[in-house]
């Protein structure tokens, strides 16, 4: 009896050794992974609170979120709570969660301006529950709830539907994130000093009421600092519509057999097929088109804060235009109807092999195949502006390149596709093709730029036209 009384407690020292050291041993293992997302600094009037915690197994015992400002603190999330504040919560994974809460005055109308708060605080149990191990992620803000200030200095905004336009407005304090507002698209604007303007509240933009934009789609110029807090102010214009082309282009088999094995060959990774010529042109026409463009306006954030250029932009020399800018092309194959695109920009014809010539000053920021555009040639003049230069047989110059207005580019052609020997020139603002007929234009010019500029107090020629 004694014997087994001994052994009892012999197994009962050598279990609680056993889980004691497990007890320890648990407290050593790492707690829920906490990432706090947003805010990274700053709290505004409609800040978020973002943040995932992710363990092994998925298994969290307690998530706490914590909003502190001057002694008082408020919970802005909690599992424990039965009801959530409004926000978002979603399963991003088997092991991890992201949450989403409201921390601006909105949400928590005792907030003032000055240092606050986060903490996230997340528990998890380990080795079967042994023990809980728990987390804490604190991060130091700062509350900001004076919105921006901004408003249009500039006079004589006309714009015509699918072309550009350009503002001068202010904007405070000095370190906003500003620009021109069409609908839902943005432009970025630069600062007046890129122009010669020595306030530094001023801005500059250039804008597009795009080709397939409502005619009435808002303008505005906005402010949006740090915090997230934004003011806008409407930007007074006229609007001249304008109608855009249709046109029906035929498909033949000498055109299939010509461009779809050219352009598959020179864009492996956009996998045409070749063995279906008319199937190829398709993927060409709509899905290649689409990653073009693509790439045509990432490369918008290639653009220099200064203007490159002093006078108007110029249309290749001795050209004849075949097709304008947003004409609406419908496609036939053997009298049938195949697709329907836009075609974004104007083709220009001159002698086989004529020479390309840079329309302005710029900087060479693509210089390459690209698909639909066959041998193609990006320039960069600064402010948003960026022309492009497509089908080319050669390619003249490269990437890096500092070319002036006037300078070789390279050689027409009919790389890409293209029908015959062309020029297929496309202006860009901000990654959004525009009619260039406005920048081809001295009066155009002087008169919605240079003078706007000069009027602000910046530095710009003063460009001579004929009056009709």
């Amino acid at each position: 009896m004694r014997f087994l009384i001994r052994a009892l407690l012999f197994l009962l020292v050598i279990g609680g050794l056993a889980y004691g050291a497990a007890y320890i041993y648990a407290g050593t293992l790492p707690g829920p992974v906490i990432e706090v997302r947003s805010p990274e600094k700053f709290v505004g009037q409609n800040s978020q609170l973002e943040f995932s915690v992710e363990t092994p197994d998925g298994a969290f015992s307690n998530i706490q979120a914590v909003f502190e400002q001057d002694g008082e603190a408020t919970t802005v999330f909690s599992t424990d709570a039965d009801e959530q504040p409004a926000g978002e919560m979603k399963q991003e994974s088997s092991n991890r969660i992201f949450i989403i809460r409201p921390i601006g005055k909105q949400a928590l109308p005792k907030l003032k301006a000055g240092p606050a708060r986060v903490t996230v605080t997340a528990s998890s149990a380990v080795l079967s529950g042994i023990r809980t191990v728990t987390t804490s992620v604190t991060r130091d803000l700062e509350v900001r709830l004076e919105p921006p200030r901004v408003g249009v200095l500039s006079l004589h905004h006309f714009i015509n539907h699918g072309g550009p336009e350009f503002v001068v407005f202010r904007a405070t304090p000095a370190d906003v994130a500003a620009g021109v507002r069409v609908g839902e698209v943005d432009y970025p604007a630069f600062p007046g000093s890129s122009v010669g303007i020595a306030d530094p509240a001023v801005r500059v933009a250039f804008f597009v009421l795009a080709y397939d934009q409502d005619r009435a789609a808002p303008i505005s110029v906005f402010a949006r600092d740090v915090a997230g807090n934004q003011a806008t102010s409407p930007v007074e214009r006229r609007v001249t519509p304008k109608p855009f082309a249709k046109s029906r282009i035929e498909i033949n088999d000498a055109f299939l057999q010509r461009i779809v094995p050219a352009i598959a060959e020179n864009t492996p990774d956009a996998n045409i097929d070749t063995s279906d010529l008319l199937k190829g042109f398709l993927t060409i026409n709509r899905d290649l088109r689409r990653q073009n463009n693509q790439t045509i306006t990432d490369l918008a954030a290639k653009t220099r804060p200064e203007m490159m250029w002093r006078e108007a932009f110029s249309q290749l020399g001795n050209t004849a235009i075949q097709s304008r800018f947003a004409d609406y092309r419908t496609y036939f194959n053997n009298g049938s109807e195949i697709d329907q695109q836009v075609h974004l920009g104007f083709d220009l014809a001159s002698l086989q092999r004529a020479a390309v010539t840079a329309s302005n000053r710029g900087e060479v920021i693509f210089a390459d195949y690209l698909g639909i555009y066959g041998n193609c040639v990006i320039l960069d003049h600064g402010l948003g502006i960026q022309s492009l230069y497509a089908h080319l047989s050669t390619i003249d110059t490269k990437v890096g390149d500092v070319v002036e207005k006037g300078q070789t580019l390279g050689r027409t052609g009919a790389t890409g596709l293209a029908g015959g020997d062309h020029l297929h020139f496309t202006l860009l603002v901000g990654g959004v093709a525009t009619s260039p007929i406005e920048l081809w234009d001295p009066q155009w010019m002087e008169d919605r730029v240079f003078r706007k500029i000069r009027e602000a107090g910046g530095q710009a020629p003063t460009l001579k036209y004929r009056r009709d």
